[in-house]
């Protein structure tokens, strides 16, 4: 078997660092020193760069202007863009236009995917739920609206009722992708317009994450569709969210990685008795810990991307790749920073040096789609579902 990434993939991490090597983690005020946001916008120069470098239509056809790779070469992007505590929605605009792209009506795909992959249309995904710890697409109820005279499931749209909370990135989308669950039991996702677009039966709350970025509550009560901005079919929420998680992953792998990097560079020059503290044994063994958790969370990583890009089957379903990523990347991302706080001493929470950020970022992708714990009741449930062997 070749586990070699092929010459697009590689050309794809070139130009992802290209474009994150030069980004300063430190760009915008520090969470940790201001109480609201630590920017109204995401990092729009960033951004333009991405989408000069074709990284915002790495999963777009060329037939819409984009390059047609897979999920592999994204989260070798995003897995860049982590290194560096890149601000921009770059996992939530991807994956809302593989969905629709995968599964949206003709006329959709027409009106969103050329402007998505210039970085024109900006896609963001409510993907919390209602409390930020359930399903989110239980969070929100859809139904047919109903017709001219007032009867229930013939007239054109849907109606949603309900709340996602911190839905990322929302105050500066062009487009909100809400996954809402039908009567019926199936879950439908709507597009909706971003603030600029006033929409009845639609407000938004601003909420803060761990990270500084301004968060929005989105609530619903009564808010129009119209039919061809829902997509209907079945295999669009499972696609989306299992390509937001294994992107989260990919995010966490990049973190990890320069975290890592940050306490071998710190502990080969912190000196104590005269000899650099990465001499010593104790400090030795925790450092090599955590660069085992980094291989697990990079091998479980492409493991679940592979399978999203080839579709080639296993012995569980895909969620459960997802799930042993998404358990690897939570758990792991915590150690590492907990390691590196450990290891840097006081130093590491002086807001002076970037290190506090990365711990903040860690904790938000920690719990992001579902802690390690969730992730692990998804895949007992797989199990007792799928037995092995």
């Amino acid at each position: 078997m070749d586990f070699t990434f092929s010459e697009e993939q590689q050309a794809v991490v070139e130009a992802a660092r290209a474009v994150f090597g030069p980004v300063v983690a430190d760009g915008v005020p520090s969470p940790a020193l201001i109480p609201g946001a630590v920017a109204d916008d995401f990092d729009r120069a960033l951004w333009a760069k991405a989408a000069e470098s074709d990284l915002l239509s790495l999963l777009i056809a060329p037939e819409f202007g984009g390059t047609g790779l897979d999920a592999i070469a994204l989260c070798l992007v995003l897995r860049e863009a982590g290194k560096v505590l890149a601000r921009v929605p770059l996992l939530e605009h991807s994956a809302a236009a593989a969905t629709v792209q995968a599964h949206g009506r003709p006329e959709l795909r027409q009106e969103l995917l050329t402007g998505a992959g210039r970085g024109e249309t900006v896609l963001t995904v409510a993907s919390a739920g209602r409390t930020g710890h359930d399903a989110a697409g239980l969070a929100v109820t859809a139904r047919r609206a109903p017709d001219a005279n007032g009867g229930d499931g013939d007239g054109d749209g849907w109606v949603l009722d309900g709340v996602q909370t911190a839905v990322p990135w929302a105050w500066n989308a062009d487009r909100i992708v809400v996954p809402a669950h039908t009567a019926e039991g199936a879950t439908v996702l709507a597009l909706l317009p971003g603030p600029a677009t006033e929409v009845k039966g639609r407000s938004l709350a601003e909420q803060f994450s761990t990270t500084g970025e301004r968060l929005a509550e989105l609530r619903l009560d009564g808010a129009r569709v119209a039919s061809h901005d829902v997509i209907q079919d079945p295999a669009a929420w499972p696609l989306l969210h299992a390509l937001l998680t294994t992107g989260t992953c990919a995010l966490a792998l990049g973190l990890g990685e320069r975290v890592l990097a940050m306490t071998s560079d710190y502990a080969s020059k912190r000196e104590q008795f005269g000899h650099p503290i990465a001499t010593f044994q104790a400090v030795a063994v925790q450092a090599a810990d955590r660069y085992i958790d980094l291989r697990a969370m990079e091998v479980t990583l492409w493991q679940a991307a592979w399978r999203l890009s080839s579709g080639a089957p296993g012995q569980l379903p895909l969620a459960g790749d997802v799930a042993v990523a998404k358990t690897w990347a939570s758990d792991g991302v915590r150690r590492i920073v907990q390691t590196a706080q450990h290891l840097h001493g006081g130093f590491g929470a002086d807001t002076d040096y970037p290190l506090h950020r990365y711990h903040a970022w860690a904790k938000q992708l920690e719990l992001a789609l579902g802690p390690a714990a969730a992730h692990e009741e998804i895949l007992g449930d797989l199990l007792a579902a799928h037995p092995l062997g």
